[in-house]
């Protein structure tokens, strides 16, 4: 598709989060462009927790993610500290809250390739370069893109932590950086892993595998700089001896697959996740590290969100890009990311502390939660649906 195409509504970026705007909102009948050059090979997976994988029922893209995707109906937390004072051992099972499974665990390549394969079928125009330029004015966006020109009503910006639609709209971030590196990979394992998911906890942060089908297991390892340098320049055989001896041999002998990732840890949230017809979804509005499956989900809530009340505002005949809409939506966003980047950056901080009374109460935390059972569920339910942020689709409803 070439030169100027005018829509409702144009979604900036091809990942997960404005793949599901873009579909919920074409299932709604706006009129949605999207804008993205071809997906990159992604090996990293997401855990999508189970408002995420109703969501994309609803939606129509599971059935074509069930083969990739694996169960996680336990969640494993081990304290792998020398520390004077550890916690203990817990295991939570999602048949506590009475749910099949957390969620599931699929490939993000798998995941993209269902969204984009249900965008398709939905003939969802779409226009397969980078946008290099956007403006907006009181009555709409301007895109410029490798082919040409679109003006529109409302852009969704999900173009990632480098946001050209944040900069765009004048939206600065607020940004911590954090003294630990993340490498992720997939690898096979001699043992399986019964749908379940471990996570050591050590003095530099979190060492997690995830399940996925059959034996085979994503990892999360959270390490200091220069010890992730020095594992990430390992050959195979090497960072494979190197990870069964950090997970305890709990699933015997590991083979690591192509695909490496190292990346710094952040946590990064913008000002305003909506602002001069510009609505941030994703990365673009917010990073968390890779702890505790929160990322991509908030993300995909932010599409929800989002797709939602554009569709509202268009069955009332309200201009979709309208300043009351936009602060609608940032309102709606903000308590739930917020929640969870604190979340996360408690958790992270208390592994990395030296300070006993912070050890202390960490332990003890764990301890009430394995030992109070009506607590314990609230946590999970809350961990898993956010009471307070579940848009439609997250509860099985179309937009």
């Amino acid at each position: 598709m070439s030169g100027t195409f005018s829509a409702q509504v144009a979604v900036i970026g091809g990942g997960p989060a404005g793949l599901v705007a873009a579909i919920a909102l074409a299932t709604a009948g706006v009129d949605t462009l999207l804008i993205a050059p071809p997906a990159e090979p992604d090996h990293r997976t997401t855990a999508l927790l189970a408002g995420s994988v109703t969501a994309l029922e609803t939606l129509g893209v599971w059935p074509a993610c069930v083969p990739h995707a694996a169960p996680l109906r336990k969640i494993r937390l081990i304290d792998a500290t020398q520390r004077l004072i550890r916690a203990p051992e817990v295991l939570f099972t999602s048949a506590e809250i009475d749910l099949d499974a957390f969620g599931q665990n699929i490939e993000n390549r798998h995941l993209i390739a269902a969204l984009e394969a249900r965008a398709a079928a939905l003939k969802l125009p779409r226009i397969s370069s980078a946008a290099f330029s956007v403006a907006s004015d009181a009555a709409g966006v301007i895109i410029k893109h490798g082919n040409g020109e679109a003006r529109v009503k409302l852009v969704i910006g999900a173009d990632g932590r480098r946001s050209l639609c944040r900069a765009a709209a004048g939206i600065g971030t607020k940004r911590r950086t954090y003294p630990q590196t993340a490498l992720t990979l997939n690898l096979a394992h001699a043992r399986p892993h019964d749908d379940t998911s471990t996570e050591f906890h050590t003095e530099n942060g979190p060492f997690t595998l995830v399940p996925l089908p059959g034996r085979r297991s994503s990892l999360v390892c959270v390490l200091d700089p220069a010890h992730a340098a020095e594992l990430a320049a390992m050959n195979d055989a090497e960072l494979s001896r190197e990870i069964e001896r950090r997970a305890h041999s709990l699933l015997g002998a590991m083979d690591v697959e192509p695909g490496r990732g190292i990346f710094p840890l952040t946590i990064e949230t913008a000002d305003s996740f909506a602002r001069e017809r510009i609505a941030l979804v994703g990365e673009a509005a917010h990073v968390v590290p890779p702890i505790g499956a929160q990322g991509l989900n908030l993300g995909l809530r932010d599409g929800a969100t989002i797709a939602e009340l554009i569709a509202e505002a268009r069955r009332q005949n309200i201009d979709i890009g309208a300043p009351q809409l936009l602060a609608r939506y940032d309102t709606q966003r903000r308590a739930d990311v917020t929640s969870r980047a604190i979340a996360v950056d408690l958790l992270n901080r208390s592994l990395l502390t030296d300070f006993l009374p912070a050890q202390g109460a960490r332990g003890l935390s764990l301890y009430l939660v394995d030992r109070i059972g009506p607590l314990r569920r609230v946590l999970i339910r809350e961990g898993v649906a956010p009471a307070a942020s579940q848009p439609r689709l997250m509860r099985g409803e179309m937009v």
